[in-house]
């Protein structure tokens, strides 16, 4: 009969992944990310399924073999990291953050609201931030009242880093830069950018090169504030629109979705004030055009 758990204690600083392939030394690259997927494996008792969450000496990571939890609702959103306070996923584009008056079920609030109460009927979920429905990638959500308000009122301070990948159109010259610019949106919904302090709220964007070709480049973009559509209305600004967003001025989209994605978050917890830091792998569709 298999054993329920398999714990192990990290001597060395290692990443999860290659922790496991060493550990678990039997099993294939696709079978430990099944385990992590399904939310099997545990760091210092807390449910990790990120590949490369950073491991420390004295921490503890076990293995569930147990009977898989069911989540086939989840389509579209993976929960990466969950305790007490917080929850953090990773949500397909197409995916709403929460609710519009044009869909009020398939968001990843809804899915997460669902997921908790089938464990605990009083478990609730709270909206700390929003992505749009186009963009992918990290999103935190609380899992409490208390940690909602500490992380919305201390947003500046907590964040310590938001880092978007964007795939634009045409060669960006630069090879890094920094756009200010002050951002309102109109009765069309369309966020319009001046350099006017009373036009607007301040948005500042840092962008660095970290590929290109003759038809498009790969940006790594750093936002210090998070207003909405500010990357893609930035991205405009420079002559060089997001790919995919008609929007804000595209005229291709080779790759059948918007060329944004959330990649990391860096913020400080609520609770344990401890930094936790995730990333989210460049989807396949950005890269494959370089």
């Amino acid at each position: 009969m298999k054993k329920k758990n398999t714990v192990f204690k990290v001597e060395v600083k290692n990443e999860l992944m290659a922790f496991l392939m060493e550990k678990l030394a039997g099993k294939s690259r696709t079978s430990i990310k099944s385990l992590l997927t399904k939310r099997k494996v545990f760091v210092n008792d807390e449910v990790i399924s990120q590949y490369n969450h950073p491991l420390m000496p004295g921490d503890s990571v076990t293995i569930d073999w147990g009977k898989s939890e069911s989540i086939s609702n989840m389509k579209g959103v993976a929960i990466i990291y969950e305790d007490d306070d917080v929850i953090v996923v990773e949500k397909d584009n197409g995916i709403l953050s929460v609710a519009t008056d044009n869909e009020r079920e398939k968001t990843a609030y809804n899915m997460l609201k669902e997921y908790l109460k089938n464990k605990n009927p009083k478990n609730k979920i709270f909206v700390v931030h929003r992505l749009d429905r186009d963009t992918s990638g990290i999103m935190i959500f609380a899992k409490n009242e208390k940690a909602q308000d500490i992380l919305q009122t201390t947003w500046n301070e907590s964040v310590k880093e938001r880092t978007y990948v964007a795939l634009v159109e045409g060669v960006v010259k630069k090879d890094s830069d920094t756009i200010i610019s002050y951002l309102k949106e109109n009765r069309a919904f369309i966020t319009y950018s001046s350099q006017d302090p009373k036009e607007g709220k301040k948005a500042v964007s840092h962008y660095k090169v970290i590929k290109r070709n003759k038809n498009y480049s790969l940006l790594e973009v750093n936002i210090d504030t998070g207003r909405k559509n500010q990357i893609r209305v930035h991205m405009q600004d420079l002559g060089h629109s997001v790919v995919g967003d008609k929007k804000y001025g595209s005229t291709k989209n080779p790759i059948n979705r918007l060329g944004l994605h959330a990649s990391t978050i860096v913020f400080v917890h609520p609770t344990t004030k401890k930094v936790l830091h995730f990333s989210s792998k460049i989807p396949d569709s950005f890269t494959k055009l370089f």
